[in-house]
């Protein structure tokens, strides 16, 4: 088994970046749609962390809305964060192991996608999120491709080669809620007769 930032930096060199990117647009833009309206609600700037970037596809599109003052990201591969380097705006970009990092700033908004079941211990930067990473009423919002009812994603393990964390849709929304997370709800985003969805989870401090 390879180590997931690895894959993703070989991906990254590959330009499979790109296809990572087209393939979560759909359940990623439903996720943002919910967490930036919300934001937008309050009528005052928010701040935004993507855990897990990639390419930087999705603070680039956040650092676009009006009321962002700041949009960031981190990754744990070094060829994805050149990669969003290379396309950056007034972004900021930190290459960091996502298990160790500790943020020198707190965020309004969270995000992730594909990223949670990767990490060493999913529970445990749940709690750091909730507890020192999120701003007081900031949300996180995650998306999770991989978990047991979605028969699809069984074998990719083997196939991606990367170690993966299995658990059921219900386990994901306990371990939020044990991690301190309030108002905790998921869905299906991008949900479709050949595809069982991304899970999507959240919940605010």
């Amino acid at each position: 088994m390879q180590k997931a930032i690895n894959v993703f930096g070989a991906w990254a060199e590959q330009g499979k970046d790109i296809g990572m990117e087209k393939g979560h647009a759909a359940a990623v833009n439903e996720m943002l749609d919910f967490a930036i309206q919300e934001r937008e609600s309050f009528n005052k700037n928010f701040t935004f962390l993507d855990l897990g970037c990639g390419n930087g596809w999705v603070v680039r599109k956040v650092a676009e809305n009006t009321t962002c003052s700041d949009a960031h990201g981190i990754d744990g591969a070094t060829q994805m964060i050149a990669n969003a380097k290379k396309r950056a705006g007034d972004e900021k970009y930190i290459l960091a192991n996502i298990d160790e990092h500790e943020p020198t700033q707190q965020y309004d908004l969270i995000h992730s996608m594909e990223v949670l079941y990767y990490l060493e211990d999913p529970t445990s930067i749940l709690n750091k999120i909730a507890n020192s990473w999120l701003n007081e009423g900031g949300r996180f919002i995650a998306g999770i491709d991989l978990y047991y009812e979605n028969t699809d994603s069984h074998s990719w393990e083997e196939k991606v080669g990367t170690k993966m964390s299995m658990f059921k849709e219900a386990e994901w929304a306990d371990f939020f809620k044990q991690a301190g997370f309030n108002d905790v709800t998921s869905w299906r985003a991008n949900q479709s007769e050949d595809w069982a969805g991304t899970l999507v989870l959240t919940g605010k401090k």
